[in-house]
């Protein structure tokens, strides 16, 4: 009975995604709360943003449901706060725009609401650095994944079937081999479903976006697992699993302050962006970095469970060949 009543709440985060998010277009068409072409965006036509207000909120549902039950207590009090106050603040800056002040303050705010309750639970950096600067550095990493994540929601189906490969490699690392754990099992189901629910409306042609709303709380609460798996000691299947965006995000901002520009404005230089404005169709950019995606996948899992310089190699070599065909690569004529 138990196993029937976690799947159906697995299960119902996928559909309160879907159904939410179907509903959510019309109602954010008629409020004109709309993506507009800009200089950053690879779209032509406005398009409804705000599926997050669905996809966060078929999350937090379920883990709260889950919470009930005494399964999930890694996904605490204060992470739910967290996310649940940066959906909030992140649906005000989708209708009015906010400073990118008042956006990081909040941003660490809740930050910092899970690191005073102890979380995650151990030193991230495996006692490299001491206590204090352990903490700082973990704020900071916390804060870029945030963001990154945000700077990378920039094309039909990219930020959903991320959350969705990191969600499904955390909840098959967690069932099967060293890294067994029923709680990272549910959770990562959780947020698999909701963001497949969610890829139904928004993989290419996209029919509505993620927004602020859902991709800036979903960058906390994906940081959160994986920075929780490093302080257990699994930093291979937390940097492996995000490679793709950590590497196209990192290496595009550190271009950007090599030629001494404002890394803060909207541009159009991520690796994927090239490879759109050089005429690729959102879906097959989409589907080069899903086939990398399930490849991290499987190397996150290897290099936890006995292969370690091999899948972390492997993956490596995964993401410079993703990276190098969407630098280089033109669409044909």
């Amino acid at each position: 009975m138990e196993l029937i009543l976690v799947a159906a709440i697995v299960l119902g985060a996928g559909l309160i995604a879907w159904l939410g998010t179907g509903a959510l277009i019309p109602l954010l068409r008629q409020r004109a709360v709309l993506d507009r072409p800009n200089e950053r965006s690879l779209h032509v036509i406005p398009i409804p943003r705000g599926a997050g207000i669905a996809v966060v909120g078929a999350i937090l549902l379920a883990c709260l449901t889950l919470s009930q039950l005494v399964l999930t207590p890694t996904i605490s009090r204060p992470v739910l706060v967290g996310t649940a106050l940066l959906a909030a603040v992140s649906w005000i800056d989708d209708v009015r725009s906010l400073p990118a002040a008042v956006r990081l303050a909040v941003q660490l705010v809740a930050i910092g609401l899970a690191l005073r309750a102890g979380l995650p639970a151990g030193p991230v950096f495996q006692g490299w650095l001491p206590a204090a600067l352990d903490s700082i550095a973990t704020a900071l990493l916390w804060l870029w994944f945030i963001n990154l994540f945000n700077f990378m929601d920039g094309i039909d189906g990219l930020a959903g079937s991320e959350a969705a490969a990191i969600g499904i490699g955390l909840m098959l690392f967690a069932a099967v081999g060293t890294g067994r754990d029923p709680e990272l099992v549910l959770l990562g189901a959780a947020v698999a479903a909701a963001a497949i629910g969610f890829l139904v409306w928004n993989w290419a042609p996209a029919q509505i976006f993620l927004g602020d709303v859902g991709s800036v709380p979903l960058g906390y609460l994906l940081g959160f697992l994986l920075l929780d798996q490093a302080a257990h000691g699994r930093w291979m299947i937390a940097l492996i699993l995000p490679l793709y965006f950590l590497a196209d995000a990192t290496i595009t901002l550190l271009r950007r302050l090599a030629r001494g520009e404002r890394v803060w404005q909207a541009h159009r230089e991520h690796f994927y962006q090239c490879a759109a404005q050089r005429g690729h169709g959102h879906a097959v950019i989409g589907q080069r970095v899903l086939a990398a995606n399930i490849v991290l996948i499987g190397c996150g899992w290897a290099a936890e469970n006995g292969w370690p310089i091999l899948g972390l190699v492997v993956a490596v070599m995964t993401v410079a060949v993703l990276l190098t065909w969407l630098a280089a690569a033109r669409a044909p004529e």
